[in-house]
This record gives C-alpha cells, structure tokens and sequence, in this order.
C-alpha cells in the first residue's frame, strides 16, 4: 500500500502539489472509506475497488481539482461542513469574520443574524453552534449553494435556527417576505477582480464557483451593494462584519462611511494583512 501512496505523492508532486503525499494519503483513505491515520500505518485491505477510486482521485488531483471537493468535506472553526463545487471552500481567514460576530452576540445573546452569500453555510452555522439563542437568515443568489448549506445545517443540527433564503444581497429572490432587521450583518462575498483571479492558483481559478470569487474591477462591487444596503437593515445598535481581499480594507472603510456607517476596527489575519472590517450605524 505504501508503494501506491509514493507513487501517488510523487504523481502529484510533478503536478506542482506541494502537499502531495498528505493528499495521497488522504485520498487513500478515501477510497477505502478509512481514516488517514488507516492509510498512514497501513492497515488497509486494497481491494479492486479501493485502487479504482484511488486512481481516479489522484487522476482528479493531478488535474488541480481541489482536494476538498475530492473528498467531499471541508473542515472550518472545528466544525465538519460538506463542500462541493457549488461552493466556495472555507477558509480560515473566514473564521476571523465568525469569531468578531460570536463576541458581539456575546452581549445581545438573541440576536438576529443575516449572513450574506453563505455558500456551503460555514459562516452561518458556526455562528449558530456557538451562540445557541441567536437566529440566524443566510442567503444566496445560487439555488444550488443553498441546498448544501440546508445539509450542512442538518448535520450539525441547527436547521431550526438557521433560515436559508435565496437572494442576491438584500433582494430576495424566492416567495418569502423582504429581508427586515439584524442585529448582526456578516459576509464573505466575492471580492476579487478578473486580473487576480487570472493570477490564482488552478484550484481556485479553474473550480471553484467564480460567482463567488469575481466582484467587478477593483473587487468592490458587491462590497459597494453591502454598504449602500446595509444602514435599512441593520438594527441601531448593530454591527456589520465583512471579510475583504488583500489591499482593500481601506476602500471599503470608506465605502461604509459614505454609507453613514461608523467603521469600528480592521482585523488583521494571521499574515498581518487586514481582513475584517467592523462597522456600526452612525447612529448607534
């Protein structure tokens, strides 16, 4: 077996995968329905089917495909969510997002949240598991996206308190009524602009939903949409809590504040690289 995962590794390797025999190992396990620490010390039976699914993964992997979707999950804020290519692929930047909401709830326990364009739901439910009186709506403009989101909150058993809704920011989109009043307003949306979407690695660029990455020139146009819209929807007292990409913090503090909100803090990432940016009504 061990023969199997160093040729995989060294397959992938020569495909420009840094982490190539993580990902044998991982996709090992996977087509063996086994745990990694399984395909580690070798306690798997390879029957034909197992090489089978094996080399098909790796065919798959060699292609750039993200191994996320590969193996069909995704873990974010030590939660397990179901990804697949409907979705965007959680990432721990977007736990800073999640982390700022929990501490505001900390002190409105029965908040009302809106989460905008949730994806596969990772922002949302992590939320919901940690602040369990808090009622949380997360909406996107893909029908897909919000099934997989609809099964995530099963899984981890929030479905009665998260509310998903199809629609594109504050517009809904299916037959329910006009989104109203949150406490609490947080998103990851598409940021990026074509010129460094064209500069991602092949993961990103060649599979992930681009729906979800691309957002106009300069990566501010959905950002512009959440500033212009979000002073009618949240409550006086509230916050609004945006993930941004590299370099842009600045213009979408600026965005907020000709919006009439109040820009609170800009959270760094663990690079040192602004990514969060906190706002309130000026009002509040």
């Amino acid at each position: 077996m061990w023969l199997k995962i160093d040729e995989a590794a060294r397959r992938l390797a020569n495909a420009g995968i840094e982490s190539a025999r993580l990902d044998a190992q991982l996709l090992m396990a996977a087509a063996a329905g086994v745990t990694r620490e399984a395909a580690v010390t070798g306690s798997i039976e390879l029957s034909p089917a197992t090489l089978d699914n094996f080399e098909r993964m790796i065919a798959r992997r060699e292609r750039r495909e993200p191994i996320a979707y590969l193996l069909g999950r995704k873990e974010f804020y030590s939660l397990d969510f179901e990804v697949s290519p409907a979705v965007l692929i959680p990432r721990p930047e977007s736990e800073i997002a999640v982390a700022a909401a929990i501490k505001f709830i900390a002190g409105a326990p029965d908040a009302r949240v809106l989460d905008i364009g949730t994806g596969s739901g990772a922002i949302a439910i992590a939320i919901a598991v940690n602040a369990p009186r808090a009622r949380v709506t997360a909406v996107d403009i893909s029908a897909d996206a919000i099934a997989v989101a609809s099964r995530n909150a099963r899984r981890h058993r929030v479905e009665d308190r998260v509310t998903l809704r199809r629609a594109d920011c504050f517009d809904a989109l299916d037959a329910g009524p006009a989104l109203g009043s949150f406490d609490v307003i947080v998103s990851n949306p598409p940021y990026l602009d074509d010129a460094e979407i064209a500069a991602l690695e092949p993961e990103v660029r060649a599979f992930e939903p681009r729906l979800a990455l691309s957002a106009g020139a300069g990566g501010l146009d959905i950002l512009r949409r959440i500033a212009v819209g979000a002073p009618r929807h949240l409550a006086g007292d509230g916050e609004l809590i945006v993930e941004v990409g590299e370099g842009n913090a600045g213009a979408v503090a600026k965005l907020f504040e000709e919006a009439g909100m109040r820009v609170i803090s800009v959270i760094n990432d663990l690079a040192g690289h602004p990514r969060v940016v906190r706002a309130r009504s000026s009002r509040a």
